[in-house]
C-alpha cells in the first residue's frame, strides 16, 4: 500500500449513530482532529438529525437520509469556507447528532404537600403526581446553544429534572387560580391535564423542546381526611334513620377487635370494664345486707354482666320494623313507635315484623304493639276539699240541748 492510499483510506469517513441508549438527546461524533474528507458518507436514520457547527458557528442541518458530503450538498458550510469551485482536501467540523424522538413516561410528583383554600373544606393540603412526555423542537439549534452547550452527551434524565420543576411551580398556580373543589378536580384529571400542559408549552419552548404529553394521574388528600370522607360516605349510604343501629355495629366491631389499638377499642374496653365493676359492687353490696336477702326471697343474685330486670312500667324493650311509605324502614324502639303514633305515622293498620314473626303483619294483630293503640284515659279528676263549718262554743251547747 503506497503512502497516498493510506492517507485517503485514513480520510475516508462512513458517519452514522446507532443508540444503544434509551436516555440520549446528543451525541457528538468522534473523530481525530475533527477531520471529515470531501466524499465521506453520512447516514442519518429517522428520529435524528445531524448538526455541522464549523468553528463555533451553526452550518449545516442534515435531516434523516444517507448524504456524500460534497460541495453540493452541503451550502451553508460552502459558504462558509469560500469554495466556489469544490474542494479536495479534508475539512474540519463538528458534527452532533441530534434525537429527535419523544422521550416518554417521565415522572413528576409535589415534592411537598401544596397548602390550598378549598371551597368545600377550607384550607387543606394535597398532593400530585403523573407523567410527561417531551421531545427536541423541529430546531435544534436552540437546545444546543441554550442547554447542551459543548456537551458531547447530553441525557433526558439532565433536562427533565427542569422541567419537573416547571411542572410543579405551574400545577401550584393553576390550582390556587381555579378555585374548583378538590373533589371537582380529582374529577375532571383529563381536563386539568390539558390546561396545565397548554401553561407549560411556553416555558419549555425557550430551552428548544416541545412537550408532547402531560398528564395528571392523582390529586390524593391526606389520610385523616380521606378516612373522614369514607366515614361521610358510610354515613350517607346507610341514611340517617339507621344511625342507631350503625353505632351498635360500630360498637360490637370495637369490642371484637378489643386486642387492636385504637379509640373505639379503648372506649368499648372502657366501657365494658366499667359494666362489669358496676355489676360487682352490687354482689358485694348484697354480700353485706342480709336483710336484702331475706327480703329477695329465693330469687337468686344477677349474673356477672347481667342487664336488671325492668322496672314496673318501664317501656317493653321491642325493636319493630315498619312500612312507611312503601319503604321498609326501623328498627324502632318502644318510645320511638309512641311518637310515630301520636304523629300519625303509626297506625293499626301499618305492616310490622319483628324477631320470631314468620311474615310481616298489620300491627293491630300483634300482641306486643296491642298497648300503643289504646286509648288514652283521660285525666284524673281530684274530688273537692269537705267542707267544714265551724260554730262557737255555745252554738254547740245550744244544738246538743234542742237534741235531747
Amino acid at each position: 500500500m503506497g503512502l497516498m492510499d493510506f492517507i485517503k483510506g485514513e480520510f475516508i469517513d462512513v458517519i452514522e449513530w446507532v443508540d444503544q441508549t434509551n436516555d440520549t438527546l446528543l451525541w457528538k461524533f468522534p473523530r481525530r482532529d475533527n477531520a471529515i474528507k470531501n466524499g465521506a458518507q453520512l447516514t442519518v436514520r429517522e428520529s435524528q438529525m445531524a448538526v455541522f457547527i464549523d468553528e463555533g458557528k451553526f452550518a449545516d442541518v442534515f435531516m434523516p437520509g444517507r448524504y456524500q458530503l460534497t460541495t453540493q450538498n452541503m451550502p451553508i458550510l460552502t459558504t462558509l469556507r469560500s469554495w466556489k469551485h469544490g474542494f479536495s482536501s479534508p475539512f474540519k467540523v463538528d458534527i452532533i447528532f441530534v434525537n429527535t424522538k419523544q422521550f416518554i413516561d417521565q415522572k413528576w410528583g409535589t415534592k411537598q404537600p401544596i397548602l390550598l383554600r378549598d371551597p368545600e373544606f377550607g384550607p387543606i393540603r394535597i398532593r400530585s403526581f403523573g407523567t410527561f412526555a417531551f421531545r427536541i423542537d423541529e430546531d435544534p439549534k436552540t437546545f444546543i446553544k441554550e442547554i447542551a452547550g459543548t456537551n458531547p452527551e447530553f441525557t433526558s434524565e439532565e433536562i427533565a429534572a427542569q422541567i419537573r420543576n416547571f411542572i410543579v411551580t405551574r400545577f401550584t398556580d393553576a390550582v390556587a387560580e381555579s378555585k374548583i373543589p378538590v373533589l371537582d378536580m380529582a374529577c375532571n384529571l383529563n381536563e386539568y391535564s390539558e390546561k396545565i400542559q397548554e401553561i407549560l408549552t411556553p416555558s419549555v419552548a425557550q430551552y428548544g423542546l416541545k412537550l408532547t404529553t402531560f398528564l395528571v394521574e392523582n390529586i390524593s388528600l391526606p389520610e385523616a381526611v380521606q378516612e373522614a370522607l369514607d366515614r361521610r360516605t358510610s354515613m350517607g349510604i346507610i341514611g340517617a334513620q339507621n344511625m342507631g343501629t350503625y353505632t351498635q355495629m360500630q360498637f360490637a366491631d370495637s369490642m371484637g377487635n378489643g386486642g387492636q389499638a385504637g379509640p373505639a377499642s379503648d372506649m368499648a374496653q372502657s366501657m365494658m370494664g366499667m359494666g362489669m365493676g358496676m355489676a360487682m359492687a352490687g354482689q358485694m353490696a348484697n354480700a353485706f345486707n342480709p336483710h336484702q336477702q331475706q327480703m329477695a326471697g329465693t330469687m337468686p343474685p344477677p349474673m356477672p354482666g347481667a342487664m336488671p330486670p325492668p322496672m314496673p312500667g318501664a317501656a317493653p324493650a321491642i325493636a319493630a320494623h315498619v312500612v312507611i311509605n312503601g319503604a321498609q324502614q326501623g328498627p324502632f324502639n318502644w318510645q320511638q313507635l309512641q311518637q310515630m303514633v301520636q304523629m300519625g305515622q303509626f297506625t293499626p293498620a301499618s305492616m310490622v315484623w319483628m324477631a320470631g314473626m314468620p311474615q310481616w303483619a298489620a300491627a293491630s294483630t300483634v300482641p306486643a304493639l296491642a298497648a300503643l293503640f289504646q286509648p288514652t284515659p283521660p285525666p284524673q279528676q281530684t274530688p273537692p276539699p269537705p267542707t267544714v263549718t265551724t260554730c262557737s262554743f255555745a252554738e254547740q251547747i245550744y244544738s246538743v240541748n234542742f237534741y235531747f
